[in-house]
């Protein structure tokens, strides 16, 4: 019975002294990530074109608008792509010989079932946005001083030029 109690008390204290350490160092681990986006490799020898197009069905500038504006970019071939959700339009600029107009009308029309691309056109250069007229008429601008009206000039989101061609 003694030998039994040594035996294990011996074992306790091999087991306490070999399973506790003072300096426990934190295990490093080195995962390989790849990154979601590719950096995209523009041939400098190739010909860009401009294209302007309004997309209908939109019903939001941050899932809407960014997911096809996100979908457009991913192409390849395409340098930049902007959607404006205010004015339904997009702006893409692409290499002419890996896009065209079929192509960007199809990316537009898989990103979501209520989408759909008119009036694209090949351009020069990008639409500005719209200006607001200081002298707006509108009914909402009727009682609204000449200060006011310039104000509205600067932020083209208030209600009196929020809808000017």
């Amino acid at each position: 019975m003694k030998t039994l109690k040594n035996l294990l008390v011996l074992l306790i204290v091999t087991t306490v002294v070999f399973s506790c350490k003072n300096e426990a160092e934190p295990e490093v681990k080195t995962v390989a990530v790849e990154t979601a986006e590719k950096v995209k490799e523009l041939d400098p020898n190739a010909t860009y074109a401009k294209a302007e197009f309004t997309i209908e069905g939109m019903t939001c500038a941050m899932g809407c608008a960014k997911m096809i504006e996100g979908n457009l970019n991913k192409m390849e071939g395409v340098k930049t792509a902007v959607v404006d959700f205010e004015r339904e339009l997009a702006m893409v600029e692409f290499d002419e010989a890996k896009v065209n107009h079929s192509s960007l009308e199809e990316t537009v029309n898989n990103s979501g079932e209520s989408y759909a691309v008119k009036e694209i056109k090949t351009v020069d250069s990008f639409q500005a946005k719209k200006e607001c007229d200081p002298n707006c008429k509108k009914e909402c601008c009727q009682d609204k001083t000449e200060a006011e009206k310039k104000e509205c000039a600067k932020d083209c989101k208030k209600a009196c030029c929020a809808s000017k061609a």
